[in-house]
């Protein structure tokens, strides 16, 4: 087995595509975004890894690595961020939940990509100034920071994009995220 850790860069590059993926089994979102000046993103791709409720999980780990892998290869994006694994009352929820990020993170690191993660609080309160925010307050902001028509995007999608733009948001001294943005 041969290390991956050479081609992983350490630099503090400012990155200009990010993409954000919002895990889950089921429908794990995501976004690509090209930053073109400080608060100033291009959607170059966003949308859904959908898997059918009768996929077994090794086969819906498996499509969503690949997913991931295809984007990757498609857009090139210099780094990517997850949003970090959070406490679930439901054990067998969390363990599926692990399973899901950790295919994602292991198709990004085959790849060489540094992984950023965040916490659902801070990624919101970057995407529009609250960290309470609901799921359609996020989405009704990224049309508006991003120009786009979010109707019929589903909230996977505009969640991944909130991701995405929170890490571009970090390497332009946003100073609600200072000490975030956790590498994976």
């Amino acid at each position: 087995m041969s290390s991956i850790s050479g081609r992983m860069s350490e630099s503090s590059v400012i990155p200009r595509v990010i993409l954000g993926v919002d895990t889950s089994l089921r429908s794990t979102g995501y976004a690509v975004i090209r930053m073109n000046a400080p608060g100033k993103y291009q959607i170059l791709d966003c949308g859904v890894i959908k898997n059918k409720a009768s996929l077994i999980h090794s086969e819906c780990l498996y499509r969503i690595a690949g997913g991931i892998r295809e984007l990757v290869d498609t857009f090139h994006p210099d780094t990517a961020s997850i949003e970090s694994a959070f406490v679930q009352k439901n054990i067998k929820t969390a363990m599926i939940l692990s399973l899901a990020r950790g295919a994602v993170i292991t198709a990004l690191a085959e790849k060489g990509i540094e992984i950023y993660e965040y916490s659902p609080t801070t990624a919101k309160r970057s995407a529009i100034g609250r960290g309470t925010a609901t799921k359609e307050q996020v989405a009704v902001m990224m049309a508006a920071v991003c120009g786009i028509d979010v109707s019929g995007v589903p909230d996977d999608s505009t969640d991944a994009l909130a991701l995405a733009v929170c890490h571009a948001n970090t390497f332009h001294g946003d100073s609600r995220l200072s000490g975030s943005g956790k590498k994976v």
